[in-house]
Order: C-alpha cells, then structure tokens, then sequence
C-alpha cells in the first residue's frame, strides 16, 4: 500500500468533507460525488484494505457488516424497487480508489450487463 493516504482515507480522517449518511466504528457511508445513479452512496471500511484481493480471512465479518449496512441503507433510501451492489477490484475492474469500497446504486433501470 502507498504511503500517501488515499481520498477515503482523508474523508475517514476528516480531511475532505463528504455527505456522510452513515457511520459506525466499522465503516462509513457518503453520496458519491460523481453519482451515476440518482442515488450513488459509497460505503467503506475505516480498516484500510486496498481491494477485494487483499482481504484476509479475519476480513469476512467485517464485509458481512459492510453489505448489511447497504441492505439497511438501501431500505432507508426507499430502493424497493431493486438497486445494484458494485465492488469494484483492481484496474481492469474500473476500480480507481485504492481503498475497498462498495457501490451502492439505485433509483433508475440498471441495465445488463454494465459498462
């Protein structure tokens, strides 16, 4: 992992402001700033894990938690007619913040299959 803190790491840090809707001693969650749904939230760990592929087995109830906290969020946002759950891993995977985050994306039809 690089020794420069990525932007999550700063919004967990409170050094760049976010919309933040959620938060717990597990994760956080915020509007995305570049939505590209009506509702685009992203929900991340506060452990620094750069992506799926550097999860430790230790990791999995904390990426159980993350994906309740989407199923709670998704709930109070009012997505009861579906949303989608992204998480994006490495470049060829689109991902472009090199701290584990998972999209939650609803509020408009999602096509398939994406990009």
């Amino acid at each position: 992992m690089s020794e420069e803190k990525t932007i999550f790491k700063r919004i967990i840090d409170g050094e760049i402001p976010a919309d933040i809707i959620f938060e717990d001693e597990q994760c956080l969650a915020f509007k995305d700033v570049h939505p590209q749904a009506p509702v685009h939230v992203l929900v991340i760990p506060r452990k620094e894990i750069p992506s799926i592929a550097h999860l430790s087995d230790e990791d999995g109830s904390l990426m159980g938690h993350l994906l309740l906290v989407v199923r709670d969020l998704a709930r109070q946002l009012g997505l009861d007619d579906g949303y989608r759950v992204v998480i994006n891993t490495g470049e060829n995977g689109g991902q472009t913040v090199d701290h584990l985050h998972v999209h939650l994306l609803g509020e408009r039809y999602l096509g398939w299959p994406p990009g």
